[in-house]
């Protein structure tokens, strides 16, 4: 048995998603773009300086879902997925994920970006399990704060756990396992995996990747 695992943002995606839907939503005018468009960059940066408090992002994040009924929401997603996503799938992106398809390994997307906005995402690239952080809902309608434990981080290793263990398995049941991330937020889980790879990486886990001998590569479109 083998474990593939993927990152999404600036990994299977020549972007991130999170910082598009936001930039998403100001374009259509549901969001104020000279409050909400700085405040987006600053969390990006902040996330690439890995200094990003996930908790204080998850509240800006979250919160527009908040706002609206779920049909809205659901819809602005499929105008998103088809003009901002699908452009930063490569078709080497793809071929990677069918090879890890046809190879019959059990395959996940593991992201800190909320279920909301990758749900939709991972169904593109036919990935059937997903693991991100999940926004809270009642009675159909997002709460604005998150469930449960981020998926970042350490946070990422604790619910690829908890989700293999639902499965009845863990780690160590896999004779292969596979992370491809690019960014140094993902050290944790890279070195649990029998297998880390280096996809279009920041400057810093391209630097411990060659440290390490990992192999290193790019999707890019």
């Amino acid at each position: 048995m083998k474990l593939a695992l993927f990152d999404l943002d600036n990994t299977l995606l020549s972007g991130d998603s999170d910082f598009e839907w936001a930039q998403f939503l100001i374009g259509k005018g549901v969001l104020d773009r000279e409050v909400h468009e700085a405040r987006n960059l600053e969390f990006f940066e902040q996330y690439k300086a890995g200094t990003l408090d996930i908790h204080v992002f998850l509240d800006f994040q979250l919160a527009p879902l908040s706002r609206h009924a779920r049909s809205e929401l659901d819809a602005w997603h499929e105008e998103f997925l088809a003009t901002r996503i699908r452009p930063q799938i490569s078709a080497a992106a793809r071929a990677l994920v069918a090879k890890h398809a046809a190879a019959g390994d059990l395959l996940a997307i593991v992201t800190a970006t909320n279920s909301f906005v990758t749900g939709p995402i991972a169904r593109e690239f036919g990935i059937p399990h997903l693991i991100a952080t999940i926004p809270a809902q009642e009675n159909g309608r997002f709460t604005g704060q998150p469930r449960g434990t981020p998926s970042f981080r350490e946070g990422k290793i604790s619910r690829v756990e908890a989700w293999l263990e639902s499965l009845g398995l863990w780690l160590g049941s896999f004779e292969q396992s596979w992370f491809y991330s690019d960014s140094h937020n993902d050290l944790p889980l890279l070195e649990k995996v029998t297998h880390p790879v280096a996809v279009d990486a920041d400057a810093t886990l391209a630097q411990a990747a060659a440290q390490r001998g990992w192999p290193q590569i790019s999707l890019r479109v």
